[in-house]
């Protein structure tokens, strides 16, 4: 398992906050750091395949605290309890950190009364984020063995009705891409735009307090 460091090339000498963060949201989360000039961030991401083993993450996020604690003066975990049943909570709270709200990232893509409102909708749905889409093909059909034993995808999807793409950005590519793994699924499809908004946010509120 490899842990990446998504860096902004400018900040790298004065990053006193360190951002946690799931590979998934990589992409994103050097766009707002960039895009908004904060230049006492460092993100470090982890492997976006622990969300097939979320009960590896409370531990991996624990022993990154710890090798980074001595070095930044701040630390934000930017995860949802991702499947994780509170253990990711109760490491935190060890250490009186924060993490982005939410059980997921679809949750804090959408907002949560826009993720209510599709969840309460459809209980039968299964989301796509930009992240998703694009590795759909390692995440989903290597990583749950569907590229080896195609049966299993009716014991994995069989009470799923839908797709829904939650899109971070207007992207003909992805949109097409998203179709096609509703297809595949055998799910009926839908696209919802998002944007980054609600993590932008999220994010200013911890973020611009440690800046100075």
């Amino acid at each position: 398992m490899t842990i990446f460091t998504a860096k902004v090339q400018y900040c790298l000498m004065t990053a006193k906050v360190l951002l946690i963060a799931c590979g998934a949201l990589a992409h994103e989360l050097v766009q707002l750091v960039r895009l908004n000039e904060w230049t006492h961030v460092r993100i470090r991401c982890l492997p976006p395949g622990l969300h097939n083993q979320p009960e590896k993450i409370p531990g991996v996020v624990r022993a990154q605290i710890e090798k980074s604690r001595g070095e930044y003066e701040q630390i934000f975990v930017a995860y949802g309890d991702c499947g994780t049943g509170g253990k990711l909570d109760d490491v935190l709270s060890e250490y009186g950190i924060e993490r982005l709200p939410g059980a997921h990232c679809y949750e804090f893509f959408a907002g949560s009364d826009d993720f209510t409102a599709l969840a309460e909708a459809e209980a039968g749905t299964f989301y796509l984020t930009n992240f998703l889409a694009r590795h759909f093909d390692r995440l989903v059909c290597k990583g749950l063995g569907l590229d080896t034993r195609p049966e299993l995808k009716d014991l994995y999807f069989g009470n799923y009705r839908r797709l829904v793409f939650l899109a971070q950005d207007d992207n003909p590519e992805l949109r097409k891409l998203a179709e096609e793994h509703a297809r595949f699924l055998g799910l009926e499809y839908q696209y919802h735009f998002t944007g980054s908004g609600h993590v932008e946010q999220r994010l200013e509120e911890q973020v611009v307090r440690w800046q100075e």
